[in-house]
């Protein structure tokens, strides 16, 4: 095998652990050994993943297997055979992180772009983490280089650059607490003065009521109690005009002696 062969070798196809079935070997490159990316054939008929052969006839102009001289122009896309390949069931890239997804090779990428452990560079600047594309959106909350980042002594506060060094949220929880309290005191303490109010106001009621209740006792016994007054007698009939006749007659005789 010429220096040039060993040398290329591994540069170009698709890894053959990608795929869930070992594929046929008629679509594997004879430079990378691997499968057939972007195939195309030379006038000689063999075929080779154009990365590999482009960088095989940048050093030597023969083909690597007949050894027979290539022209560039003479070059063809083998299309048919790469949607071929592209049927083939390969594995997520990320399967050793766990992804059990399974695809055709043509797939992949769409695959790839929402796959949640898709290892994803961390957005704020100056951090160089690479995150699982889940676990990204906790990451950016924690992160030493975010703007904004989420207290992580889990009070829920979300807190800049300036604020996280005075940030003390066991403190401040701790006086909110506190304060809460007293409102707790000062609501009790008005609440038992009312208490107390109506306590009043029921107990004199009800003694007013049973003052009630003892007069209305008292003024019913008087009016059992007291006698029935007598009524004054009818005069006979004639009796009124009988008596000043007499009356008048003295005062006749008075008169006249």
């Amino acid at each position: 095998m010429p220096d040039g062969y060993r040398l290329l070798a591994g540069s170009g196809g698709y890894d053959l652990n990608l795929f869930t079935s070992p594929p046929d070997c008629n679509f594997l490159c004879s430079i990378c050994h691997g499968v057939l990316k972007r195939p195309v054939r030379l006038p000689c008929s063999h075929i080779f993943c154009k990365k590999c052969i482009v960088r095989w006839l940048a050093r030597q102009k023969t083909c690597p297997c007949c050894r027979k001289e290539v022209k560039w122009k003479r070059m063809v896309h083998v299309n048919k055979l790469r949607k071929v390949i592209g049927r083939l069931e390969v594995k997520c890239k990320n399967a050793e992180a766990g992804c059990s997804v399974t695809c055709p090779l043509a797939h992949r990428k769409g695959h790839q772009d929402s796959c949640p452990l898709e290892p994803m560079a961390c957005p704020n600047e100056g951090c160089s983490a690479q995150v699982p594309r889940r676990a990204l959106a906790e990451h950016g909350q924690h992160c030493q280089h975010s703007a904004q980042q989420r207290c992580p002594m889990g009070c829920g506060a979300t807190l800049g650059p300036a604020e996280r060094a005075d940030h003390n949220c066991y403190r401040e929880l701790r006086e909110a607490w506190g304060l809460r309290q007293e409102r707790s005191r000062a609501l009790l303490s008005r609440l038992r003065r009312c208490v107390r109010r109506v306590h009043r106001a029921t107990n004199l009621i009800r003694r007013q009521l049973a003052q009630l209740a003892d007069f209305l006792e008292e003024d019913h016994a008087q009016l059992e109690g007291a006698p029935e007054e007598e009524e004054p007698e009818a005069a006979p009939e004639g009796s009124s005009g009988a008596g000043v006749s007499g009356i008048r007659a003295q005062d006749a005789l008075y008169i006249e002696g």
